[in-house]
């Protein structure tokens, strides 16, 4: 199971990444693991204070990129030569390096523990001003050595008597020019020619232009000089040759050196990365225990907007290894399981958690299944995936796990799916470990009553509102508030009535009476259908499933009583209670015992389902005509 996405901590790290300069301080957040050893998370979570701290005393650390300036080192003890763009890369390095001592050197006034990995940083001072000084613009600088300065002063000169030479040529061929300046082509001072004067013009053809009227002629005076040019060109070459080789080998030279640079940096990248997220979070520092106990105050998902966030208060251990939380929809559950679950590893992985103030039990493992799970390329139901994942928690099980199961039993029949909550959490208890669970089972809230080291817990809900509370309360069970919540919002009387009915089988006047909304039909596109016989809402087999006379077993209740009308093409039957008479899904009814085993063939069942009065009033109305009328029961009390 992908625990960091089910809790939504890949979004956590997302942030966290984006905080960091480099790519393996980047690295490190995207697969950092919760801590196992309790000296190492708290080292961990003290190195997060220390940065906060830092950061806000000292403002942020002025960290760079050094991904690039590690393959040039590597480059320069390989290849042995750097280009001047790499060894201005090394030289703004070292000069980051030189600030972050400087950042760090401020904090020792305060005491603050990182403020002593500036001592592991070594700037060399000495490189970066020999690199400073030598290299500029992207290209070695004229003043790098007294020799190529003299070399390309003597360029400098040779280029302006070549160009003197060039224009002497113009002006005294004007009539041959196709224009009255010179150019450069091909390295070469050339003056533009016209094609049918170029027997007149000592010199070497260089080029044409693209109509070939025009040649591009170097004057022999001009070519003289550009022999003694070339040959300052190949001196150039060879001393900015020399001048790199020389700076790459001072690199190489520095590489252990540089690379323990390196190394700091990221890891100081990562850990004030980790203050960073502190700060944007309004995070605070946990306190760590191995005590089985999870106090959180305050608590928000870090995640969610601070201004509309409701905090929670959550707390776990001491006695109490589970929580049971039930409550409306959308009344927050899932997210206080999510809540406290998240903080809780975000604290061991060495994090602050977004609580005022958070005392948290470290963890070996955290396992969790929240969501439907359902994947049709892997034929999974809803049940299905949840009963996979519950598997897959049972064999990882330990009494140091934190386990965390959204709509406990969901998925499949509301009696089996109730014994099915109630047996993992059974499981759960037995094992030791810390579990939140959320349900809707009344059976499950009684378990939990009952069941030494299980609380209950609920959401609140404003019902003048019909808004949530998101607030917790632990020790007291929830309800679901549906039929109060439909009624609010309009619901008919007899569809609440209905609704009532088939949950509780009896009515219930609070949540039905004074709701006379009528359901207003809306327009919406009709089916044209091809005129065939319309079919039967219920199977031949649907509609012979239960008999008059069979006996019956009504769920969840579990309540035994006689089929008086079998199922109609609703799916619905009426079953005989004791002194009532309900219509309830077929669902909803286990056959116990049929009617063939309790009573003999063609027996009269008005002697069951009728009253004595009404009998005598049927007999006399088979007889003659009568004006008496026979009173039928009500089918539905509630």
């Amino acid at each position: 199971m992908n625990t960091d996405k089910i809790l939504e901590f890949d979004k956590i790290r997302q942030m966290w990444k984006e905080l960091t300069f480099t790519k393996a301080a980047a690295d490190r957040a995207d697969s950092q693991s919760f801590y196992l050893s309790e000296k190492e998370l708290l080292k961990n979570l003290q190195d997060t204070t220390d940065a906060r701290r830092f950061i806000e005393s000292c403002g942020m650390p002025p960290l760079a990129s050094v991904d690039e300036a590690k393959e040039l080192v590597l480059q320069a003890e390989k290849e042995g030569c750097l280009t001047p763009e790499q060894l201005e890369r090394i030289e703004k390095m070292l000069t980051a390096t030189g600030r972050l001592k400087d950042y760090l050197n401020r904090g020792k006034q305060q005491g603050n523990q990182l403020a002593y990995y500036e001592m592991n940083l070594d700037a060399l001072p000495d490189l970066r001003e020999e690199i400073a000084r030598q290299i500029r613009g992207g290209r070695v600088d004229d003043y790098a050595s007294r020799q190529l300065l003299r070399i390309r002063s003597e360029m400098t000169k040779l280029k302006e008597k070549m160009t003197q030479k060039a224009e002497q040529a113009i002006r005294a061929h004007k009539e041959c020019m196709a224009d009255s300046y010179c150019t450069l082509r091909s390295g070469h001072i050339c003056i533009p020619v016209k094609k049918d004067c170029k027997s007149k013009i000592q010199g070497i053809i260089i080029g044409k232009s693209a109509t070939g009227s025009t040649l591009f002629i170097e004057p022999a005076s001009v070519a003289k000089i550009q022999e003694e040019f070339q040959l300052l060109q190949i001196e150039e070459e060879n001393e900015v040759y020399r001048i790199l080789y020389t700076l790459s080998a001072m690199v190489a030279d520095a590489a252990e050196l540089m690379a323990e640079n390196i190394r700091m940096m990221e890891k100081l990248d990562f850990i004030f990365s980790k203050g960073k997220l502190s700060i944007d979070m309004h995070a605070c520092v946990p306190r760590i225990n191995t005590e089985r106990r999870i106090r959180l105050t305050d608590a928000r998902h870090p995640l969610m907007d601070i201004k509309t966030c409701v905090p929670l208060q959550f707390a776990i251990g001491d006695g109490t290894n589970g929580i049971v939380i039930t409550g409306p929809n959308t009344g927050g559950k899932t997210v206080a399981i999510k809540t406290a679950a998240l903080n809780c590893l975000m604290a061991q992985c060495g994090l602050h958690v977004t609580c005022k103030e958070a005392d948290i039990c470290m963890n070996s493992s955290y396992l969790c299944d929240i969501g439907d799970g359902q994947n049709l390329t892997e034929n999974l139901s809803t049940f299905s995936a949840h009963i996979k994942n519950v598997l897959e928690i049972m064999r990882q099980l330990n009494p140091d796990s934190l386990v965390i199961m959204d709509e406990l039993g969901s998925g499949t029949d509301p009696a089996e799916g109730m014994g099915i909550a109630v047996s993992i959490l059974e499981e759960l208890k037995n094992s030791g470990c810390l579990f939140l669970v959320t349900t809707h089972y009344p059976q499950v809230k009684e378990y939990a009553s009952r069941t030494d080291g299980i609380q209950n817990a609920r959401m609140e809900f404003d019902r003048s509102t019909l808004k949530p509370v998101y607030q917790m309360i632990i020790g007291e069970a929830g309800e679901s508030c549906a039929f109060y919540i439909a009624k609010k919002l309009g619901m008919p009387s007899r569809m609440l009535k209905t609704a009532i009915q088939a949950a509780y089988g009896k009515e219930d006047a609070g949540e039905a009476d004074a709701c006379e909304t009528q359901i207003r039909p809306v327009s919406y596109p009709r089916i044209q259908k091809s005129g065939r016989q319309k079919k039967s809402a219920a199977s031949a087999e649907l509609l012979q499933k239960f008999k008059t006379g069979d006996s019956v077993m009504v769920l969840p209740d579990k309540k035994i009583g006689i089929v008086c009308e079998p199922v109609n093409e609703k799916g619905v039957l009426r079953v005989q209670l004791p002194g009532k008479k309900i219509w309830i899904n077929h669902k909803r009814v286990k056959l116990h015992v049929s009617a063939e085993e309790l009573y003999p063939e063609d027996y009269d069942f008005s002697i069951v389902f009728d009253t004595v009065e009404n009998r005598k009033k049927r007999h006399q109305m088979e007889r003659k005509y009568t004006e008496e009328t026979i009173e039928l029961q009500n089918p539905l009390r509630l």
